[in-house]
Parts: structure tokens; sequence; C-alpha cells
């Protein structure tokens, strides 16, 4: 914690996948797995978001769609049936990428899902911050999957990819 770090990418590009991970975090910390991670022509680097956050600490946890699971900025995720250990416990991940379709899971439980382009997705990216994009945000055929250094401290450990 404060010292430099830097996010962990994967050298390889992907579209269709099931991707796993398991994290700990510290009291306070946001952190995130972004995938269909690419350079835009708009110049920044974006990626969508699976959100890893201290729900209750954090200083990013005043929007459903900021909390930890959400697609971040766009969807909430279903806070009815999420459960999520505390900082100090493991955490487990899943993000399946089937085509158009995305779900996010969490220690075992679905607790998003959509379908990149439909009218509910681009609905949500319009009011989200990633708007302007070029292309439209997420709607790459493949790209990375990172790990995001976001300042606070977070292991990760049980990283898989399998292609789809």
């Amino acid at each position: 914690k404060g010292a430099k770090a830097g996010d962990i990418i994967t050298v390889g590009e992907y579209s269709d996948f099931d991707f796993s991970v398991e994290y700990n975090i510290e009291p306070g910390c946001n952190s995130g797995i972004k995938y269909f991670y690419t350079k835009y022509a708009t110049g920044e680097n974006l990626g969508l978001e699976y959100q890893i956050l201290d729900d209750q600490l954090a200083e990013d946890n005043k929007k459903a769609n900021h909390l930890c699971g959400s697609f971040y900025d766009v969807f909430p995720p279903n806070e009815s049936i999420k459960k999520v250990n505390a900082p100090g416990q493991w955490n487990s991940i899943r993000i399946v990428s089937k085509g158009k379709k995305v779900e996010h899971w969490l220690n075992g439980v679905k607790i998003v899902k959509f379908i990149r382009g439909e009218k509910a997705y681009t609905d949500g990216v319009a009011l989200s911050k990633f708007n302007k994009t070029v292309p439209a945000f997420g709607m790459i055929d493949k790209g990375h999957i990172l790990l995001q250094e976001h300042g606070g401290v977070i292991s990760f450990r049980n990283i898989k990819i399998k292609l789809l």
C-alpha cells in the first residue's frame, strides 16, 4: 500500500472465455477485473470492469452500479442474492463471456448478466462515463484481461482462463 505497483494484464486477448479467480482485500479497498481491455480510438485504454470493492468502507460505494460484483458504472449486482465475504476473507469470482452474453458470478452465485449490444446494455452505457468511446464501449470482438491495482491492498490466487 502506498508503493508503486501496477496492473497485471494478460499477454493474449480473449473473446469467449470462462475466467475465475479468488481475491482477498483489505478494508476500504477498491479494485477490479477488466476484460475486453484494449486501446480505444478515443485514446484511452478501457475494459468492461467487474468491480471489486469493500461495499461498507470504500469511498466509491454511493452508487449501486459501483458496488462489488457490478459491471462498473453500467449494471449493479443483484443485491438480493449477492453474498460477499468481508475484507480479510477470500471470495471467488467468475466471469463468463460467450458471444455477446456476459455473466458475473460471486462466490458461486450469478449476480449480473447482460448481452453486449442489446438495448439494456446500450442504455446503461449511455448513462455511464463510457458513453463517448469510439468504437462503442465494450463492443470490440476481443481484448485482454486485467487485474487492477487501484491503490489498496488486494491479493489474487487460483487465476484460471478457459477458452470457450
